[in-house]
């Protein structure tokens, strides 16, 4: 520490097999502690405690750095190491060739590029690179935001279960009001794109690199596929199915090897699963459509332009794409296409039907709500469409930033009816958490929080769902049991 009233402690945990690259800096300066952390080359997370007196936070500023070094920091100097690899994905929007605008309902500007979009029977969610991510109705109003510590890069979901991937290398458990950091990438791991499938993370990257992360944040397997730049991961219970600069590749969920690889017209931009089939976005201007049990191409949909999304209605009944030129497509299931339409408003980088609706997340950041019907396409055809609606921000929006102590979770001094309440236990050298409420298997560990996570610490949780793979996964707020 450096001498006078105010004093710093600069730690760093950077391993040379990249599975930690973050720094810990405790500052004192009279009754206040600062701790400011995150991965290197950020800015990171700061919170700020203010103590009785300066002796008392002397010692809780030692305390704090006591327990890292512990861990494996080790004092350092700021900006001598070099920051995790974060590519931003290079995009080029050109205006619409099409003589007609999509029916667009409503539009709302997140304020930063954006990638990350999820829609569900309840929600809209979009995230951007700023780090926030919005909650909307299914008519615009916004909910919710979380502010995360860096920029967002997809948005997936596994059942009830929303995860925002981020710059940091950490995937956030959205599904309660205070998002947890779930997984934490490796920092070699140049990440591209994410999905979890019961609770098995898969990472797509740079390289051309599979990651698979379990549940409990361990790393699996990974394989390295015949192109790089790898913009697709997909995941059921057959496989995963990545898709890179030559083709998709399919691997068996295990690992055990892989089970077809099929070259693209063009290397692939984004991807998109039904149940028996993958969908891939190309630079040479096509989503071609894939069987899963063979990967033999099964159809083609033409656009203009290189596409940088798509997605399908229940059953791929329809077949949706965006392009590099601000137009969205519209094919029927065997390749005819029905329409092509202009967004509006740059290209779209993400999007997902629903109900009629296709909901686009476009490149000057912006969530839009198209009406995707027979009538309201005929009519935009014909050149009559609705007076968009800007959605704004509310005053009073609630925002929830990321828990990252077992302190800044609210803690409760008995069990509320109905809840259930879990343990952290040591087992094999790691810390890992149990259920402690009759009715559950004691054996099962529960994807929980790390970073909340202090020995023998009992917490209260709204609900447990069992997964395939024979662990718990929390659903709703998780409190402190004092």
């Amino acid at each position: 520490m450096s001498g006078g009233s105010v004093s710093t402690t600069y730690l760093e945990l950077s391993q040379d097999d990249g599975t930690a690259h973050k720094f810990y800096e405790v500052t004192v300066d009279a009754l206040v502690v600062t701790v400011r952390y995150g991965r290197i080359g950020a800015s990171g997370q700061t919170q700020a405690t203010a103590f009785p007196s300066a002796d008392k936070a002397r010692a809780a500023a030692a305390k704090k750095v006591g327990e890292k070094v512990r861990k494996g920091y080790a004092p350092a100097v700021p900006g001598q190491r070099a920051p995790r690899a974060v590519t931003r994905r290079q995009v080029t929007s050109a205006p619409s060739t099409a003589r007609a605008v999509a029916p667009v309902l409503w539009r709302f500007g997140t304020g930063s590029a954006a990638f990350g979009i999820h829609v569900d029977d309840e929600h809209c969610w979009v995230g951007n690179q700023a780090g926030d991510v919005y909650t909307l109705g299914h008519d615009g109003q916004v909910l919710a935001r979380f502010n995360l510590p860096d920029g967002v890069k997809c948005l997936v979901a596994d059942d009830f279960w929303i995860y925002a991937g981020c710059d940091d290398g950490k995937v956030y458990d959205l599904s309660s009001k205070l998002p947890f950091a779930a997984y934490d990438i490796a920092a070699d791991v140049d990440i591209f794109w994410l999905d979890i499938h019961e609770g098995v993370l898969d990472v797509s990257d740079r390289d051309g690199k599979l990651t698979v992360i379990d549940h409990e944040d361990e790393h699996q397997w990974s394989r390295r596929s015949q192109g790089d730049h790898a913009w697709m991961v997909r995941a059921d219970d057959r496989a995963v199915y990545h898709g890179h600069q030559r083709g998709v590749t399919a691997y068996a969920p295990d690992g055990g090897g892989e089970l077809w690889h099929t070259p693209t017209r063009g290397g692939v931009l984004f991807g998109w699963q039904e149940d028996d089939i993958v969908y891939a976005g190309t630079a040479h201007r096509v989503v071609q459509r894939l069987s899963k049990a063979s990967g033999a191409i099964e159809a083609t949909y033409a656009c203009d332009s290189a596409v940088y999304a798509c997605a399908t209605s229940p059953g791929g009944r329809f077949v949706f794409a965006g392009d590099a030129a601000s137009s969205v497509y519209c094919f029927d299931q065997d390749g005819t296409r029905l329409w092509k339409l202009g967004t509006g408003g740059g290209s779209a980088l993400s999007m997902q039907y629903r109900d009629e609706r296709l909901y686009l997340v476009t490149t000057d950041g912006s969530l839009v709500c198209v009406d995707a019907s027979e009538a309201a396409v005929s009519a935009a055809q014909q050149g009559t469409v609705p007076v968009a609606r800007d959605v704004k921000l509310a005053e009073a929006l609630p925002a929830y930033a990321p828990a990252t102590t077992a302190s800044a979770v609210t803690a409760v001094a008995q069990a509320p009816t109905g809840s259930i309440v879990v343990q952290c236990v040591q087992d094999s050298g790691r810390l890992r958490v149990h259920v402690v409420s009759e009715g559950y298997d004691s054996s099962w560990n529960v994807q929980f929080p790390r970073a909340i996570r202090e020995p023998e610490a009992r917490y209260v949780v709204d609900a447990l769902h069992p997964a395939a793979g024979g662990f718990y996964r929390v659903r709703g707020d998780i409190r402190r049991l004092l």
